[in-house]
């Protein structure tokens, strides 16, 4: 059998060296590297990080364990009897999380196949996670093909997760199993949710450079006579105004903060462009990127603004709102209003419910700012936007030495800072079921005990809560507590969709354009008749948040001062299609999915949708005819 062949291959390269042969090419060279890293193969498992390095690595990387949250949910699901799991680690190889089969999981532990785990081929020679990263391309390696024999009983399939701006390699996606239950479908898979990983990716992306153009639009007021550049984290281009960037700007990025961590632009950047201010865009915890000021224009700037860099927290101004500010003439919105108004006098913790985009915080800081805590601060928590093992620190704070890797000074948390203010629990409904006690009993007790510590700290603040699932469908799951429901919900607000809102779509998109066209300096336009009409058929499935930022960009790309039909993108011009609902738990029927999935996504064109799959054109050829699936008619024949 192959198997046995690629055994005797193994041991004769282990015991003398002899150029293996019967072996893959890839698996050969790997082999030959892993040789000359000096690993053991013997070994029997991988290193292991410290749990503060596991922890500093998941938080360098929370945008990839954000991204990846949907296809290891899924993992959870799909590949919980398919004996396998799915494997996520970082650039240099070191897991970060894993999901999947919990057979396969704690197996993988006794080669340290978890959380921490080192799987560069310099650590444990060949195996799908080090030789994808070492040949930066999709790989399976099944049984005697890994170096070690420690890893032989297992078969895995890895393909490179790459930023969807420049390509860097990010980590890999891996689904691995025992070698007894090889399945060649596994990289087709991993290749499927590599690239779901790297959409979302580019979606977030998308989103945080919209962010990052609204705050820049707040702030060109100021500046209008200034030359500056907007610009990400990782120094790509957003926006340019005026004559900046030249001499800087190499293939649409800063190629001077490469690799530079952003807290070090503002001085590298002053002696790059003597004179150059640049501000740091922060909004909460997330760093969008920054605005740098390029030339002195007719303002003149005080020597404290020269000195210093500054940064945009996004909360100076805006922690109370009045419910004044909340647009809407619709009925349905005008009982909304009142009925939050009535409430936010009493004190009662609120929960606001909606979809995604409705306005939901606009209610929570109207609410703040109308009741007693209205003058202290708003803390916003996103309890759905961080891996569940980093909320607990995050919300009730650590002290000195709670943990390996804390702070060496402790950290009060957002209930402490909260403090005679608003603490406002956005996506409530995900916050961990073995956290929930905790909340509760702060909430009770008015008292709140850091990790670690043995006293409790007072805290008076008021709480507002914000979701977009059905709690009482989480309770009646188990994923929610039925106590703390009854002592978040004393009152709810429903914030309703925008498709519900009638003729508020258009008072909304005029809004919007006046403020978009005012902070530019420019004309106000008006929406043809024709235009408004699109906008108010649109079913709005991202509700106020994607109309603002729809007509965001068309101010901005719009030549004149009216908007017609023929600007509106054609993705308003038709509700957008529904997504494929998936519930097989089958790793066959998922393989099925996954290539219908990059079919649609290439639309049609099969030698794309291989490329997105990981495979050859001619397998992808055998699994259209393997499970039934119609090859596209303008593909046949090539």
């Amino acid at each position: 059998m192959q198997g046995s062949r690629i055994r005797q291959a193994w041991e004769a390269f282990i015991q003398d060296g002899t150029a293996p042969e019967g072996v893959r090419r890839i698996v050969a060279s790997s082999w030959t590297r892993s040789n000359h890293f000096r690993v053991a193969a013997g070994k029997r498992e991988a290193p292991i990080a410290t749990e503060a390095e596991v922890h500093r690595r998941r938080v360098d990387n929370l945008p990839l364990l954000n991204a990846a949250g949907s296809a290891l949910e899924r993992s959870r699901l799909f590949l919980g009897g398919a004996r396998s799991m799915l494997v996520l680690t970082d650039p240099q190889g070191t897991i970060i999380e894993t999901e999947g089969d919990p057979r396969v999981i704690d197996s993988g532990r006794e080669n340290h196949l978890e959380r921490g785990g080192h799987w560069a081929e310099d650590r444990i020679g060949t195996n799908a996670i080090g030789t994808a990263l070492a040949e930066r391309r999709p790989v399976q390696i099944h049984g005697p093909e890994h170096f070690c024999e420690g890893a032989q009983h297992w078969t895995c399939a890895a393909v490179p997760v790459r930023h969807p701006l420049d390509g860097e390699m990010l980590g890999v996606i891996d689904i691995s199993g025992p070698a007894r239950h090889f399945n060649p479908q596994s990289l087709a898979l991993a290749g499927s949710m590599a690239e779901e990983v790297k959409t979302n990716l580019d979606r977030l992306i998308r989103m945080e450079h919209e962010a990052l153009l609204r705050r820049f639009i707040a702030k060109r007021p100021a500046w209008l006579n200034e030359d500056m550049l907007v610009v990400d984290p990782r120094g790509f281009l957003v926006h340019v105004a005026g004559r900046a960037g030249n001499g800087l700007i190499v293939d649409n990025r800063l190629a001077l903060v490469r690799s530079v961590p952003i807290e070090d632009w503002p001085e590298l950047l002053r002696r790059r462009a003597p004179g150059a201010r640049t501000e740091i865009v922060r909004e909460g915890d997330d760093t969008l990127g920054a605005i740098i000021i390029l030339g002195s224009g007719g303002r003149r700037r005080t020597p404290a603004e020269v000195a210093a860099p500054a940064v945009i927290t996004g909360e100076r101004g805006r922690d109370a709102l009045d419910f004044s500010m909340i647009l809407g003439e619709s009925e349905i919105m005008r009982r909304k209003r009142d009925k939050a108004a009535r409430l936010a006098a009493s004190g009662l913790p609120i929960l606001v419910e909606g979809e995604t985009g409705v306005g939901k915080e606009l209610f929570a800081r109207a609410i703040h700012g109308a009741g007693r805590a209205g003058q202290g601060p708003f803390v916003p928590v996103n309890c759905g936007g961080m891996p569940r093992d980093l909320i607990a620190s995050e919300l009730f704070g650590y002290s000195k030495g709670a943990f390996t890797g804390a702070d060496e000074k402790g950290r009060a948390g957002k209930i402490v800072a909260s403090d005679r203010g608003t603490l406002c629990l956005d996506e409530i409904g995900e916050m961990p079921i073995e956290l929930q006690p905790y909340l509760l009993r702060v909430l009770e007790d008015g008292e709140v005990f850091p990790i670690g510590a043995h006293e409790g700290r007072a805290v008076d603040m008021r709480l507002v809560s914000m979701t977009n699932r059905n709690l009482a469908d989480e309770i009646e799951a188990g994923r929610f507590r039925r106590d703390l429901y009854y002592r978040i919900a004393a009152a709810r607000i429903q914030v309703p969709p925008l498709r519900a809102r009638g003729d508020d779509v258009a008072l909304l998109a005029d809004h919007f354009a006046r403020l978009a066209a005012t902070r530019l300096g420019l004309p106000a336009p008006s929406f043809d008749p024709r235009a408004t009409d699109m906008l108010l058929r649109y079913p709005w499935p991202g509700n106020v948040r994607e109309l603002r930022n729809m007509v965001d960009t068309l101010v901005v790309l719009t030549k004149g001062d009216r908007i017609g039909p023929d600007d509106i993108p054609v993705d308003y011009a038709a509700p957008p299609p529904a997504t494929r609902p998936s519930t097989s738990n089958d790793l066959r029927s998922v393989e099925k999915a996954a290539v219908i999935a990059a079919l649609e996504k290439a639309g049609g064109n099969c030698a794309e949708a291989a490329r997105l799959l990981g495979i050859a054109r001619s397998t992808l050829y055998v699994r259209l005819a393997e499970y039934g699936i119609p090859r596209p008619r303008q593909n046949r024949g090539g």
